[in-house]
């Protein structure tokens, strides 16, 4: 039975032999069962793959990947938050640095990348990662990540190295570091009482105090590891892509396949778009003229609307609310409608009192 199935367990073998031989087989047999499958692997089974130790020595590596922070229920305002962890760890010393991302997108790799150089007074010889195909949402999404990170990699002289997928063992140190920052971040919001915040500003100096407590415990290695580490360029990279946009003369404007509101003041112009890991920064004629947060491509919602940017609008045209798909604040945008729909029925031209 063994040779045909070698995974075949004890408690599967066990049944089988109860229903083709009543009676000889007793339920407490099962442990003798056990040893005498773990025998046979042992004696006729296939060879099982052998993990070699890992040998880091200092400033040599560095080690980065996402984790999902799902397990831990940490809520926003009363609102489930649903996000991930970019976190790179120096292999030799185990110093840490975590990222908070709302989505694991390849550009936060990039701009994480970049943040913890600078934060770590220097940089390892060679960049390991795993595969990340979390941090893609589709093929051009990793093709525009391959271009920047490589770009990124040459920038700082680094040599960057992947697992092979489906092989996360390779990348063991971080694996395991993520399982020991993961449980030092429940403890602490065990010994806090609760698992919400008031913002995520609040959110990311919780994350920061658990990280800086955990480096306090490696600082005698990483001042070893620091001597180590090969000196930041002169300059640093920039951590954004930029693209144009112009502004329809419906006030919006599309990036990235996410479709934005802008000031009606806006229509017609072509903007310069900084588009970094959280948010978008708005350039006309080299003059920053607005600061919006970057949507998500998340499900069939594609649009980061601001119904501000069309109340005035809405005043003198009151049913083109309907038009409005508000994604900043559903709640709001329900007022709007319902104020809106009243003053039509009303026949009313005042604006929606918000």
């Amino acid at each position: 039975m063994l040779a045909n199935a070698p995974q075949l367990q004890a408690v599967t073998i066990l049944p089988k032999l109860q229903d083709d031989h009543p009676g000889e087989y007793r339920d407490s047999t099962r442990r003798t069962l056990e040893q005498r499958v773990r025998h046979w692997r042992a004696t006729s089974g296939s060879p099982k793959e052998v993990f070699f130790p890992q040998l880091h020595e200092p400033g040599a590596r560095d080690l980065s990947d996402f984790t999902d922070m799902a397990e831990l229920r940490v809520t926003i305002a009363g609102v489930p938050f649903e996000h991930r962890l970019y976190h790179f760890v120096l292999a030799f010393s185990r110093w840490e640095y975590a990222m908070l991302l709302k989505v694991a997108r390849a550009s936060k790799h990039v701009q994480g990348t970049a943040k913890r150089t600078l934060a770590g007074w220097g940089m390892s010889a060679r960049a390991s990662t795993d595969s990340l195909s979390a941090a893609f949402r589709n093929l051009a999404d990793e093709d525009d990540f391959a271009v920047r990170y490589a770009a990124l990699l040459e920038h700082y002289g680094m040599t960057g190295t992947r697992n092979n997928r489906g092989l996360g063992h390779e990348n063991g140190s971080v694996e395991s570091s993520h399982r020991y920052l993961k449980e030092a971040i429940d403890q602490a919001l065990m010994l806090r009482g609760h698992r919400d915040f008031i913002d995520r500003a609040a959110y990311d100096e919780f994350l920061r105090e658990v990280v800086m407590r955990r480096n306090r415990r490696n600082a005698a290695a990483f001042r070893l590891e620091r001597e180590q580490l090969m000196d930041l360029p002169l300059r640093r990279t920039r951590d954004f892509v930029e693209e144009e946009a112009r502004v329809t003369r419906c006030s919006t404007f599309t990036v990235r396949g996410i479709l934005y509101s802008a000031p009606s003041r806006l229509i017609g112009h072509r903007l310069k778009v900084r588009v970094n890991g959280d948010r978008l920064d708005w350039y006309l004629s080299g003059a920053l003229v607005h600061i919006t947060s970057r949507g998500s491509r998340g499900g069939d919602n594609r649009h980061a609307l601001n119904y501000r940017h069309f109340i005035e609008s809405l005043k003198r045209k009151l049913q083109s609310h309907r038009w409005i798909s508000a994604h900043e604040s559903r709640a709001c945008a329900a007022r709007v409608h319902a104020s809106v729909d009243g003053c039509t029925r009303r026949g009313c031209l005042p604006g929606p009192s918000l």
